[in-house]
């Protein structure tokens, strides 16, 4: 007797919640059906669903769905027929109708009480959406393009998790859509742009995929590593970009770089002879070759390569700079490990022959006195160029 009045009790405290809830769908119904007032449908259907009691009404997120399914057709109509629309308005409701029956496809794949899953909707709904899913890639290009990368990544990402969505398990979308690695590339590019690790990451591996973009997925990665310190990933990044493209920009520069502060000069000069392997008239892969071979100590090498560069561009101040530190690191190199008259001679022609090249790196770079200075301070003291020694060493002790 308790439990039926306690029933009859419950009973009567719910009908008018339920009658609410019925009173709200119709109206929203009554909405759609007419065409008008769409987004008081959704609104009224969101409001809903705010409270956990209605959020595994199947009843509910269907008629949300209407409602924003009509609002999308209603906005295709109108910028098919010319007529003023707002664009993004459009992509919204498409991402907003993926949104609905992703979820309505987690409440049709609970199992019931004997464990059973009985999908009602899946099929439906998949042929549905797929029809539109390219709004989806498409929108996410229309706010790249406006610089909105936030909610650019968020489309490309819908986009792309198309394919772990079990609502298009029989879609085959990682075989049958050859955009995907594009969507991945243009969702990590966003996510860089945004600066955030974990969207840039996301979907690298799929990314990689889109060869005609691969060398900037790997410059995108190589950056994001170095800037959360991961260097081992970083210096993978780099070299992956310059094995698979040794003339891109990025890599073999910070590759050269990155060899040099580990220590790697065999690494090092080998990314040299592979630039020069691909374009040996190259200025800059010369320059390259020219620098590493000064760092490792093959000084007459160096010059060599820099005389060529001098012969070929006689306003390339680098190459200046180089030949006359070789020449200085010779008389120097020398000078440490014989002090006879011979070979004193030696390391003085060493300086005279570096003197020239220094005098006319200075010239070309004057602004570059950190450079320059020094180097010809030892010149000019070894050649006892008082004069000479005398104004740069004012020029170095000015403050």
């Amino acid at each position: 007797m308790k439990r039926t009045i306690i029933a009859a009790i419950f009973l009567i405290a719910f009908l008018p919640c339920m009658n609410a809830q019925k009173k709200e769908m119709d109206q929203a119904r009554t909405f759609i059906k007419s065409g008008k007032n769409l987004d008081k449908a959704e609104k009224m259907m969101s409001q809903l669903l705010n409270d956990s009691a209605n959020r595994k009404n199947e009843k509910i997120w269907l008629v949300l769905f209407d409602a924003i399914r009509a609002q999308y057709e209603q906005g295709n109509e109108r910028l098919y027929l010319h007529q003023k629309y707002d664009t993004l308005s459009l992509f919204n409701s498409v991402r907003k109708m993926f949104r609905t029956l992703e979820t309505l496809d987690t409440l049709d794949a609970t199992p019931d009480k004997k464990g059973r899953v009985r999908l009602k909707y899946r099929k439906k709904h998949a042929a549905l959406l797929m029809a539109h899913r390219n709004n989806l890639y498409n929108g996410g290009v229309f706010q790249m393009l406006k610089h909105q990368y936030a909610d650019a990544y968020d489309y490309f990402d819908t986009y792309i998790d198309c394919a772990r969505q079990p609502l298009f398990a029989e879609e085959n979308i990682d075989s049958a859509d050859h955009r995907q690695p594009l969507a991945a590339y243009r969702a990590l590019f966003c996510g860089y742009q945004l600066q955030d690790t974990a969207k840039t990451l996301k979907y690298h591996h799929l990314a990689l995929r889109d060869t005609a973009n691969r060398s900037y997925v790997l410059q995108y990665l190589a950056e994001t590593y170095r800037q959360a310190g991961q260097e081992k990933k970083y210096l993978c990044a780099l070299q992956q970009g310059f094995n698979a493209d040794p003339e891109f920009p990025y890599f073999f520069p910070r590759l050269l770089e990155a060899y040099s502060a580990s220590h790697q000069p065999d690494s090092a000069l080998a990314v040299a002879n592979r630039l020069l392997e691909a374009n040996d008239t190259s200025e800059i892969y010369l320059f390259a070759k020219s620098n590493v071979l000064l760092d490792i100590g093959r000084y007459a090498e160096c010059i060599t390569i820099c005389d060529t560069l001098i012969a070929r561009n006689d306003s390339l101040a680098d190459a200046y700079l180089n030949a006359g530190l070789a020449y200085t690191n010779l008389a120097v190199e020398m000078d440490k490990v014989s002090k006879s008259r011979t070979k004193r001679t030696q390391i003085k022609d060493f300086y005279r022959k570096a003197k020239p090249y220094l005098e006319r790196y200075r010239a070309l770079a004057p602004d570059q006195k950190e450079k320059w200075a020094h180097a010809l301070y030892n010149v000019y003291l070894n050649l006892n160029m008082g004069k000479q020694f005398a104004e740069v060493d004012r020029l170095l002790n000015k403050k």
